[in-house]
């Protein structure tokens, strides 16, 4: 025995030495996926992070814009009427909100009536909530003042 260990340069026999070989080819190539597989993971993280700044940066901002406006709502002419109050506390609002109106005509209207909601947690949430502030505010002067038309929603946003 001592004699093959002297022979030899190496004291490992040549089945050990396949299995060597093998184990290091193996590991060898493992750490190259790993080295792909963490490229592939910080190509796929910078997509995402480039994906959610570029939604960001294409939304619009809610505080200032007037919305989806329906149709023109007409305000009265004193800047302290509840409905133009209203009016600049929706376009001025930063979260869904929305503002609903009476249609006037000059023929057989003489008052607006209108209702609003502000920063709900949804476009349609504020829409409902506008529509009932409208439609309570319009059954409250029935009978008592001249309202021609039922309570729409003049913009949402």
């Amino acid at each position: 025995m001592a004699g093959a260990a002297a022979g030899s340069k190496n004291s490992i026999g040549r089945g050990q030495e396949f299995h060597l070989r093998t184990a290091m080819f193996c590991f060898g190539h493992m750490g190259v996926k790993l080295r792909r597989l963490r490229s592939l993971n910080i190509s796929i993280l910078a997509g995402v992070i480039l994906a959610a700044t570029s939604n960001i940066a294409s939304a619009e901002p809610l505080a200032g814009s007037q919305g989806d406006k329906r149709f023109p709502p007409t305000l009265p002419s004193n800047p302290k009427d509840p409905c133009t109050k209203a009016w600049k506390a929706y376009v001025t609002a930063g979260g869904h909100s929305a503002y609903a109106i009476t249609p006037y005509s000059r023929v057989r209207d003489i008052f607006v009536i209108c209702g609003s909601s502000l920063n709900a947690k949804t476009q349609a949430a504020a829409e409902e909530k506008a529509m009932a502030s409208c439609i309570r505010t319009r059954d409250s002067y029935k009978g008592k003042i001249n309202i021609g038309g039922v309570c729409e929603i003049a913009a949402s946003k």
